[in-house]
């Protein structure tokens, strides 16, 4: 498995942990879901959750350090309840320059819950390096 060089400071509580990543080709990722991710009194998750793993699992099969999500096609195709253990499974499928397009699988014991198609930019600098030069020089 490939080190992670992107996201470093994400929670694997909130979002999943890496099970493996190929650089620039693919990743798993995996997220147990909490009672604190329901959206109800039913355990129904939020999918705010499951489009959290996604997109993280697409920044890791990308693996650049300044990845970033540009667009993204979401479908959520079953429900997740609280204690469901999300598979995502993310593949490179197009790269050209520094946009890349990743599909995301998302599944609960194998049954499929959210597809994808993330759009990402691998950028030269941090997408936030211009504002936080600025405001180490007190403008912004």
């Amino acid at each position: 498995m490939d080190a992670a060089k992107t996201h470093l400071g994400v929670t694997g509580e909130l979002v999943g942990s890496p099970i493996s990543i190929v650089d620039g080709k693919s990743s798993v990722v995996e997220l147990t879901t909490t009672p604190q991710m329901a959206a109800d009194g039913t355990g129904l998750t939020h999918g705010g959750f499951t489009f959290g793993l996604a997109d993280y699992a697409a920044m890791l099969a990308v693996n650049h350090p300044n990845v970033v999500l540009s667009y993204a096609q979401a479908r959520f195709t079953a429900p997740v309840k609280t204690g469901d253990k999300m598979r995502a499974e993310a593949k490179v499928t197009e790269r050209e320059g520094k946009r890349s397009v990743v599909n995301v699988d998302v599944s609960v014991s194998g049954k499929h819950v959210f597809l994808g198609m993330f759009t990402c930019y691998s950028l030269e600098k941090h997408v936030l390096s211009e504002l936080l030069e600025n405001s180490k020089e007190g403008i912004g």
